[in-house]
């Protein structure tokens, strides 16, 4: 019987290389569809130096004021990274809707400008600022221009990406949650109007606060 002993360690082996080979859970955030990437809140914080809540940053409004993202706290954010020259520059109009209709049920839309796509977002905050008001009627917060992509990204969107991927192009959309994690992330080409962006910001709304 002596010659079954080789093949009884043959048959083991593979057992324990597999159990050692086991990795932890952390699996990439899943694709909840074909324009939307999804992360679960633990994926989300995982990330160095991050913080563990968008409610924990600040950033600085077109006026120069800086405000803490915790005024939002409660509330669920539509975060946009906006452009005055952009072939997406009419869903200002489709966010100002939003901003209106759901405001009384809890959503706000912020706005961060950005220059990174195609050199789109050329000008000051006051022009900006004159820009989205006269031609948009733009009454939602509206922040100074920041750095979406790159190495060094602003924190809001270091924080924004981590799970989620940085925005491909102007008018990126976050859906943050009332707890300061995201919850969606949609390309621009999903439009303010969409079914799915509604569903999204529906379903956190829906949300009970933290």
């Amino acid at each position: 019987m002596k010659h079954l002993a080789p093949l009884t360690l043959i048959a083991l082996l593979p057992l324990g290389g597999l159990a050692c080979q086991k990795s932890p859970d952390t699996a990439s955030p899943a694709t909840t569809s074909s324009t939307a990437t999804a992360a679960t809140p633990s994926t989300q914080a995982a990330a160095t130096g991050l913080p563990a809540s968008f409610h924990a940053l600040s950033a600085k409004r077109l006026d120069g004021a800086l405000e803490p993202l915790s005024t939002y706290k409660g509330k669920v954010a539509l975060v946009v990274n906006t452009a005055s020259e952009c072939g997406y520059t009419p869903q200002y109009a489709g966010l100002q809707k939003l901003y209106e209709d759901l405001s009384p049920k809890g959503l706000v839309v912020l706005g961060f400008p950005s220059n990174d796509f195609g050199g789109q977002e050329p000008g000051s905050s006051k022009e900006i600022a004159t820009f989205c008001s006269t031609k948009f009627k733009v009454t939602f917060p509206l922040f100074e221009k920041v750095v979406t992509k790159g190495p060094s990204p602003s924190p809001v969107y270091a924080f924004l990406a981590n799970g989620f991927g940085r925005p491909e192009w102007n008018f990126h959309k976050y859906v943050v949650g009332k707890d300061g994690l995201v919850k969606r992330a949609f390309p621009s080409k999903v439009t303010p109007e969409s079914d799915e962006l509604r569903k999204a910001i529906d379903e956190a709304l829906a949300a009970p606060a933290p």
